[in-house]
């Protein structure tokens, strides 16, 4: 009898969960979703957590389309997926913004830690909930082959109080070879309250003018 795992074709107990070999208490639930990812390409072999990830990990992004600028990044193609998250984030679409991190994504924001897509829905969900009127600005500051580190500042009109605040960061991000960001790491400090008039990030709709004034 086949194990349940797949994982060789010795003669194995049954049990209510199953058939299982000698080795089934070794296996983990990433081998079984290989499995599935990769039933027709090649069997699964005894790997370590690690590179069973990776493998899925690669298996998983072909369904995906490239996403421009690719790394190695040049000052040019860097400033550019600077200005196409800037653009993203302010739709506060949480969708929309989801799709240019990698399936298993990992943040830290400020002291939150959110891995992959859904929870990376569920977190910016809750962040524009409470965040009204939120308009943000980011500024490259260097990058290397497949990382960009940008700084930023947004405001918003809390829902709690209604009054204004501003929040300044760092980012540092680093993405696969199809575009996608696997790994952000956001610092954020908080100002405010703040008067209407105190705000520095542009008005919504419109660039900023010659009497505005900076943040960075």
């Amino acid at each position: 009898r086949l194990c349940t795992f797949g994982c060789c074709h010795r003669k194995a107990p049954q049990t209510k969960t199953g058939t299982h070999c000698a080795t089934s208490s070794k296996h983990r639930e990433p081998r079984m979703l290989l499995r599935q990812i990769a039933r027709n390409t090649r069997p699964i072999v005894r790997t370590s957590r690690q590179g069973v990830l990776k493998y899925a990990r690669r298996f998983s992004a072909a369904a995906e389309e490239p996403r421009h600028p690719l790394p190695p990044f040049t000052l040019e193609s860097a400033i550019i997926k600077t200005k196409k998250a800037e653009d993203a984030w302010n739709t506060k679409d949480p969708v929309k913004v989801s799709m240019a991190y990698s399936v298993d994504s990992e943040w830290r924001n400020r002291s939150t830690f959110v891995k992959g897509r859904d929870e990376i829905r569920e977190f910016l969900s809750e962040k524009w909930e409470k965040e009204l009127d939120y308009k943000l600005e980011k500024r490259y500051w260097c990058h290397s082959d497949n990382r960009i580190a940008v700084r930023f500042c947004y405001e918003y009109r809390s829902k709690e109080d209604g009054k204004w605040y501003r929040a300044h960061g760092n980012e540092n991000w680093e993405f696969d070879e199809l575009g996608y960001m696997t790994r952000r790491e956001a610092s954020i400090n908080d100002v405010g309250p703040i008067s209407p008039e105190e705000r520095v990030v542009a008005v919504e709709g419109g660039p900023k003018t010659k009497d505005t004034v900076r943040w960075y």
